[in-house]
């Protein structure tokens, strides 16, 4: 996810000056691997049929449930990774890259990362401008008539899904909508990340 929310900010500073930005991040129980899905998948199971919740991973209720925080026994805690996101948001994006207020929220989802981004600028928002600077390269904008963008319409996509809202009282801001495919975007960046080493490797024989 910091990935993504670098790649949009970074575009979005090329529009004007950025004041303020606050990122509510929706995860997936994939981004706890395997025993994550079961975990939400048995909880799904066992709450339809009135059976206790297995709760070895998240320690909580998160089958049709939106949780702030995993409960005590729960590794890692939902902190610690909102801080692992900070920390490679800052790696990714540089030291003078705008520094988000971030929160995550464990969603009853499998798969699929969703991402809300509110953006406070200097002035008046240019949805048209914003549009043409966001999109390109790993960003579709889909179009009014398209399906909105959410985690089951970015699965198996390389794409980050974006939808631009503006705020209705806040001419300066505006909100972003994000959605993509957790595990292919990994898949890709470590794949682009291999491809740069590569190319920069010394070539030749040592001596």
């Amino acid at each position: 996810m910091a990935v993504a929310l670098a790649l949009l900010l970074l575009r979005l500073r090329r529009v004007g000056t950025i004041r303020r930005v606050v990122a509510t991040v929706f995860e997936p129980a994939s981004e706890h691997g395997q025993r994550g899905m079961d975990e939400l998948h048995q909880q799904t199971v066992n709450l339809l049929s009135f059976q206790p919740l297995p709760k070895d991973v998240f320690d909580t209720q998160v089958a049709f449930n939106m949780v702030a925080r995993y409960g005590q026994k729960s590794q890692p805690p939902i902190d610690s990774v909102e801080a692992r996101i900070l920390r490679h948001y800052r790696k990714i994006a540089g030291s003078d890259a705008p520094e988000p207020s971030l929160m995550l929220l464990q969603a009853p989802i499998f798969h699929g990362h969703a991402l809300s981004v509110f953006v406070d600028m200097d002035d008046a928002v240019d949805v048209a401008a914003i549009s043409l600077a966001l999109a390109g390269d790993h960003v579709s904008i889909p179009a009014a008539e398209e399906e909105s963008p959410s985690n089951v319409s970015a699965a198996g996509q390389p794409d980050i899904q974006l939808l631009l809202k503006t705020d209705p009282v806040q001419p300066n801001s505006i909100w972003l909508w994000a959605a993509a495919d957790n595990l292919r975007i990994s898949a890709l960046t470590a794949v682009e990340c291999a491809e740069s080493m590569t190319a920069t490797r010394p070539t030749g024989k040592i001596q």
